[in-house]
């Protein structure tokens, strides 16, 4: 997480330089008096998910800061507000998904004050489901299932998980691990995600090996992506890469597609692809414009890290798609 801390005072700065020199080279201290643009500028260009901001002052201001940024629990930072001394961090904002309890717990521990938590899971000490699926990173397809799951939580109630995967560790109180009337489910199934009645959580473990001619649109190459995903009923938050020929490591179409999914391009020489062994869909073609016979599915299998092809070659609009899932657990350990 790159952390962005903001003092108004001059012992607030002084506790700035220090927590940013204990948070580490992701995290950057800003006096106020230093800013040299608006307040409101600085926190909009910051305000960003995956991103910490830390306001050293009083708690009134932080809220007017972000205010008019917030968008949903989902996708709002951490915020979190001490006071000058350090004695009581409190998370403002997202606190489990965007972890600013976790990031409070560590200010807290270092200032010797007390992280004031308030979402009434941790008050409770029960489990609370988004902090779990966000140590695991696993997406949350429907964030709005998070109340109702707490909600039975808190009540001390059972809730139901079931998960296509291996999850290491004794499920905590409150979590039976089953297989039918659900609560809550890990999984990359786009039809399972249909289910309204439970919570789903989605591994990004699939990898989508892509071969094109040069010039192939962006437009095209999501559009079959978004079929094969689609024909095999893979959730689309279940991707983690793109992969491809080293010869599209510049290819723009390839390039602005993983911008917009927000998820990297990983591309493999041609000895690489041809020496992985296995059965692939051959094209004499593509061999003799790329050294390989098939680039897809041999680039979806490398970037799976060692796992197996679920969806073979599929031509849509001149565009090949292969897509490889990679071996994955999760775990209710603490230590993972």
């Amino acid at each position: 997480m790159k952390v962005f801390l903001l003092s108004f005072t001059p012992g607030g700065e002084r506790l700035g330089e220090r927590l940013a020199q204990t948070l580490g080279p992701d995290a950057q201290h800003t006096p106020f008096h230093t800013l040299g643009t608006s307040l409101k500028f600085w926190v909009g260009e910051r305000f960003c998910h995956g991103s910490g901001l830390v306001f050293i002052g009083a708690a009134g201001i932080a809220i007017r800061l972000v205010a008019p940024f917030l968008q949903g629990k989902t996708v709002d930072p951490a915020v979190v507000v001490l006071d000058e001394e350090g004695r009581f961090v409190i998370p403002l904002l997202s606190g489990h998904v965007g972890e600013a309890n976790a990031l409070a717990r560590q200010i807290a521990a270092y200032t010797g004050g007390v992280a004031a938590l308030t979402t009434a899971t941790d008050v409770k000490g029960v489990f609370a489901v988004d902090s779990w699926a966000v140590s695991q990173g696993l997406h949350i397809a429907n964030p709005g299932r998070i109340k109702e799951v707490s909600r039975r939580l808190l009540a001390g109630e059972n809730i139901k998980m079931f998960s296509r995967y291996p999850i290491r560790g004794a499920a905590p109180a409150g979590v039976t691990v089953t297989d039918w009337d659900l609560d809550a489910q890990v999984g990359i199934s786009h039809e399972v995600s249909k289910d309204e009645a439970a919570l789903h959580l989605i591994p990004p473990v699939v990898a989508a090996g892509i071969g094109c001619r040069k010039g192939t649109s962006k437009d095209a190459i999501l559009s079959a992506l978004e079929q094969t995903l689609e024909i095999h009923e893979i959730h689309p938050l279940a991707l983690c890469r793109i992969c491809s020929i080293d010869l599209k490591k510049k290819e723009p179409g390839l390039l602005e597609a993983c911008r917009e999914l927000g998820i990297p391009l990983e591309t493999f020489s041609s000895e690489e692809l041809g020496n992985l062994p296995g059965e692939f869909s051959p094209s004499a073609f593509v061999k003799e414009i790329t050294g390989v016979d098939n680039v897809c599915e041999r680039s979806a299998l490398l970037g799976s890290r060692g796992g197996r092809l679920i969806a073979p070659k599929q031509i849509a609009g001149g565009v090949t798609v292969a897509l490889a899932r990679s071996p994955w657990e999760a775990s209710f350990e603490e230590e993972l």
